[in-house]
């Protein structure tokens, strides 16, 4: 585990000596309260000049999986997040975690399976935290009948949900493994499964070079409105 602080240079101090101490401070203590919570874990430290996003988002390169806090408050969208968290959702390199309200210790990890090829990642990265965890999946697909071909009946769903994690039972057999099809938004779907999850895995769909439109709107909501941690898993560059 590394911790890292990045901080950006006072505007007008390019020239003022900058006492480092309180700094490296925070970054040693919060390294050896992880180390008081996972002794027999390597934890570093460092304290790196730079915008938050852009430090961390170097440090992703590198990196199994980058986790943040939840920082934002108030009644916009775009605050009850944080920008730190959403930007990097978006431009991490990584899987990134993002802790927000306090999980179910006995709750599954639950990921959204819609058949993407994002989605494929966020699968395996469910199975690996379920199987670290030692804990069950609850794979979930959000069928909307009104959206799909007439004819079309819940059996090509539950089909598509079936295929999914099929390929994954074999590397994680000690996993159990749920399945629902439910009729739904796919948000509200995610949103109203999270309140019992340890943790919700999703994929980022998005395309673009804005923030949002890079993260999709499904990995947007959970990122504000999940009742859990949420993880955006998303190709690597």
């Amino acid at each position: 585990m590394h911790v890292v602080h990045a901080f950006s240079w006072p505007v007008g101090a390019l020239y003022a000596p900058l006492d480092p101490g309180p700094l490296d401070s925070l970054a040693h203590d919060a390294a050896q309260h992880a180390r008081s919570i996972v002794p027999d874990v390597e934890v570093t430290h460092s304290v790196m000049i730079g915008g938050a996003v852009s430090v961390l988002a170097a440090e992703s390169r590198a990196a199994d999986l980058l986790v943040v806090g939840r920082r934002g408050s108030g009644g916009f969208v775009g605050m009850l997040l944080g920008s730190t968290a959403v930007s990097l959702a978006a431009h991490s390199h990584c899987p990134v975690l993002v802790v927000r309200d306090e999980p179910n210790r006995d709750g599954p990890v639950v990921v959204a399976v819609d058949g993407s090829a994002e989605g494929e990642g966020a699968i395996e990265f469910a199975f690996a935290e379920a199987a670290l965890r030692d804990t069950e999946i609850l794979a979930v697909h959000a069928w909307l009948p009104d959206h799909v071909p007439p004819g079309t009946g819940v059996e090509s769903a539950e089909r598509l949900l079936a295929q999914a994690v099929a390929g994954r039972r074999e590397r994680y057999p000690d996993v159990e493994v749920r399945q629902e099809v439910l009729s739904g938004e796919p948000r509200e779907v995610l949103i109203d499964a999270s309140k019992d999850a340890r943790m919700l895995v999703v994929g980022a769909r998005g395309r673009g070079g804005f923030t949002g439109m890079l993260l999709g709107s499904v990995s947007q909501a959970m990122l504000h409105h999940a009742h859990c941690p949420v993880a955006v898993v998303r190709r690597r560059n």
